[in-house]
């Protein structure tokens, strides 16, 4: 099952991009590899860029706030466990506490290090970090990986609070939903959306063997997806045929 993931508004869309950004930088912090640690320095760089909003830290306060009162009117249900509950809201406060404690904007202890900067000023441009651009740059890759491994870590620390939170606020997002099984006759699908509910995210799970490709589109009324294949010319070209796949609305 491929799963393909569509946001609503632009904060979630920002959500989504970090997620994936901190996703990608854990996967390249335990290797051993010198390139595998420049990738990942510009990951960090990436995640500063990202999340320079200045609404950025409030947004995601805001939302943990949200999610906090929500859970909270919850008390008293007999359906609902009280100690998954104090489980959830102990998380959240946690995520709040220590992202709250940063001081300015995600990564910005991190603008302090002239020898970082220096990296980053130049890693845009192809080949910049060549040896005879940044020779300090060229001898911390030679290194021991231990030590750049060390590095590393004390670097993505100040964005450890942040990458919690989104961690935390999108799987609340994701559980909020009920997949449900739905078919695109002649690749073409289309559903207005419950009225009173405002949804933030639509996730698509489709299976690898159709061979189609969903162009997803949506609003706070409707979402339209339409089922796509890649032709021999290598365009995408409408898929006439029926295609089945899964969809859940997310608030």
């Amino acid at each position: 099952m491929i799963l393909y993931e569509y946001p609503f508004n632009e904060r979630i869309r920002t959500y989504l991009r970090l997620e994936h950004l901190f996703q990608r930088l854990e996967e390249l912090l335990p290797r051993s590899h010198a390139l595998d640690h420049h990738f990942a320095i510009q990951t960090i760089f990436e995640i500063m860029d990202v999340a320079s909003r200045a609404d950025m830290k409030s947004d995601v306060l805001k939302d943990i706030d949200r999610h906090k009162l929500q859970l909270n009117s919850y008390r008293g249900n007999p359906a609902i466990s009280e100690r998954a509950l104090d489980q959830v809201v102990a998380q959240l406060d946690q995520c709040f506490a220590e992202l709250n404690g940063l001081n300015g904007k995600t990564g910005q202890a991190l603008t302090e290090n002239d020898w970082l900067m220096s990296i980053r000023s130049r890693i845009s441009i192809p080949a910049g970090t060549c040896e005879f651009d940044l020779p300090a740059y060229f001898e911390w890759q030679h290194q021991s990986v231990a030590q750049r491994q060390t590095d590393l870590q004390q670097w993505v620390q100040c964005l450890a609070p942040l990458a919690e939170a989104i961690a935390l606020l999108m799987r609340m997002l994701r559980d909020s939903g009920s997949p449900q099984k739905v078919i695109a006759p002649n690749g073409q699908f289309q559903q207005n959306l419950p009225q009173g509910r405002t949804f933030q995210l639509l996730r698509l799970g489709i299976d690898p063997k159709l061979e189609m490709i969903p162009e997803i589109s949506g609003n706070r009324l409707m979402v339209s997806v339409r089922l796509m294949k890649l032709g021999a010319d290598g365009r995408l070209h409408p898929a006439a045929a029926e295609g089945a796949f899964e969809l859940t609305l997310c608030s």
